[in-house]
């Protein structure tokens, strides 16, 4: 196995099947196929690929972007944003969810290409100005690293950023890196304001350590503080970096089979995290057996 298809093995949390990838490109480009751009809810739209998330904001006085998918993402998200009738031009901030290849590596074009000011979380910044070479597990991976860029804000946990109207509020959930951040705002919907919630990954990767010697200092405090807030959230419409995690290809069959929007559904939000903390419980569980 080498060094790309271990670590896309570690992403997708599961081994299983990848003897039989022929080729170890084969599973990184089904993540980054090319699907129609779409409007979410109210001014969000989605702008990835079949399973890399990339999300864009829109506002009148400038849009959000938030991930930009892996380096190979960056033309996709640029054809999305065209085809719902934007302009990549009018892009004013991007932000992260958090500093891995498949969420960072677009970044650098798509902020070149727009002139947007790069916003990220403070312990993830210094990874995505490395372009992922000081990240703590993926860091001397070379396969994993990507074009770097300047980071313009460091966020810190519950700051804001602000474009037009529209406020959105950084949640640190670290664990999976230590900056990975999940963004909250609000949209209107047709009953008054909904909860938005972008969750950041809570996947622990099947190398990580927790308890001794662990993958880094806090780890697993992160990952219970991370829990904890997300629990706290109030959520109406689950949005991810994985398109899997909030299964938008069933919401998209069930959205053009009629009725309401099936984006608005707080209980898929609440099975993740408990999902989640669950698989959270099983790997620390095995490490405490294990030693």
């Amino acid at each position: 196995m080498n060094v790309r298809r271990t670590w896309i093995a570690c992403l997708c949390g599961s081994f299983i099947g990848l003897a039989a990838q022929a080729q170890s490109t084969e599973l990184w480009r089904s993540w980054n196929q090319p699907v129609e751009p779409f409007r979410i809810i109210d001014t969000i739209h989605y702008v990835g690929a079949n399973d890399i998330a990339s999300y864009l904001i829109t506002t009148p006085e400038g849009h959000i972007l938030l991930d930009g998918g892996f380096p190979e993402t960056a033309a996709i998200i640029r054809d999305s944003i065209s085809k719902l009738g934007f302009r990549l031009e009018d892009v004013k901030l991007l932000i992260n969810s958090h500093a891995h290849f498949d969420h960072s590596g677009g970044l650098a074009e798509l902020a070149e290409a727009s002139g947007a000011r790069v916003v990220i979380s403070a312990p993830d910044a210094d990874a995505i100005e490395s372009g992922g070479k000081t990240d703590f597990f993926l860091g001397q991976t070379e396969a994993a690293h990507f074009p770097p860029l300047k980071v313009d804000r460091r966020i810190r946990d519950r700051e804001q950023v602000r474009q037009g109207p529209v406020t959105l509020t950084a949640h640190v959930t670290a664990g999976h890196t230590p900056g990975c951040t999940s963004w909250a705002m609000q949209v209107e919907g047709e009953g008054g304001p909904l909860d938005v919630v972008f969750v950041c990954s809570t996947s622990v990767l099947p190398d990580y350590r927790l308890l001794e010697r662990p993958s880094y200092e806090g780890i697993r405090a992160d990952f219970e503080a991370t829990f904890a807030r997300l629990k706290s959230l109030p959520c109406d419409v689950f949005l991810a970096p994985h398109t899997r995690f909030f299964k938008m290809d069933d919401k998209l069959a069930r959205r053009k089979a009629g009725g309401a929007n099936p984006f608005i559904d707080p209980a898929s939000y609440r099975e993740y995290v408990a999902g989640s903390e669950r698989q959270f419980r099983e790997h620390l569980a095995r490490e405490q057996q294990a030693d």
